[in-house]
């Protein structure tokens, strides 16, 4: 989608989607999730912005209503009564709200902040931090949800979850938005969007499927910023990394996504089925190179 909205953060204790919508971008007059006007999309079409725009609201206002439990059967608004909660084999709203409110189990208290989030095509992707203390980013759980659309519903959905540690390599949270343009950037058209997806994740394949980490030198800034809790800032951490003899199961990108500046990854083993889980989740941040990069490697 042309329209950047890396930076939004939103903390969904109560119903609030029209501001939380507003804070990503979307106009108020932008039509309900479930009107009955929202056609299907093509799969492949990645140019339709009003669509785009209408399942990041659904996205948006699925966490509010799944998280705050006080309207969990407003899920049905925008999830499909066939939906699939990967791996499956639970279907339907319960499922996803289920989901959500598990994570409320293992986190008395919990809110969900919502970091970053990106629709391109039938795709909507949400970074998020599930925690009782808002104003930490060294608590609770990170997640990337990964959610398809079709007909301005939600019909597929992943979740990846890994636990937020207290410290890290690079002294980075796995949340925080740290690059700062050296000229104002310009908003992308569709097809520099697209330019920086195949790009990107044609990068990604290099690195973590043939595992040639001579991409380092070549597609990432020197100074890159990492929020990979284990890993450090910049190429040359990143070389030392995979020099010291870190080995990693290949993995290949099978759905990504370009908003804005960002590029988002979802990654599986080569060969994976369908059904098979992801093995990671990737943001990327595009400006000439990569220079800043997020993730959930799911527990």
């Amino acid at each position: 989608m042309n329209r950047t909205r890396a930076a939004a953060r939103l903390t969904v204790p109560v119903l609030v989607a029209l501001s939380a919508i507003t804070a990503c971008g979307t106009s108020p007059s932008t039509p309900e999730p479930n009107d009955v006007s929202v056609a299907a999309q093509s799969p492949d079409d990645r140019s339709d912005s009003v669509t785009e725009s209408r399942n990041e609201e659904a996205a948006l206002t699925l966490f509010e209503s799944a998280f705050t439990a006080e309207e969990p059967a407003a899920a049905a608004s925008v999830v499909a009564e066939n939906a699939v909660d990967r791996p499956g084999p639970a279907v339907g709203p319960d499922a996803i709200v289920a989901r959500f409110e598990a994570t409320r189990t293992r986190i008395p208290g919990a809110r969900a902040v919502v970091k970053r989030v990106a629709a391109d095509g039938r795709w909507v992707a949400v970074h998020w931090q599930a925690t009782a203390d808002p104003a930490s980013e060294t608590t609770g759980e990170a997640n990337i949800d990964l959610f398809a659309f079709d007909g301005g519903k939600v019909t597929e959905h992943w979740a990846m979850t890994q636990s937020v540690p207290a410290t890290s390599m690079s002294g980075n949270t796995m949340f925080s938005d740290l690059y700062r343009y050296p000229t104002a950037p310009t908003e992308p058209t569709e097809d520099e969007e697209e330019r920086r997806r195949m790009s990107v994740t044609a990068t990604y394949d290099a690195l973590f499927r043939e595992h040639d980490a001579s991409v380092l030198g070549t597609d990432f800034a020197p100074s890159y910023l990492q929020h990979n809790p284990i890993a450090g800032n910049g190429t040359a951490a990143l070389q030392q990394f995979f020099a010291g003899g870190a080995q990693f199961p290949a993995s290949e990108s099978v759905v990504s996504l370009a908003d804005g500046d960002l590029v988002w990854t979802f990654a599986k083993a080569p060969g994976a089925a369908e059904s098979d889980p992801f093995v990671a989740g990737d943001i990327f941040r595009f400006d000439g190179a990569i220079v800043e990069h997020w993730d959930v490697v799911p527990e």
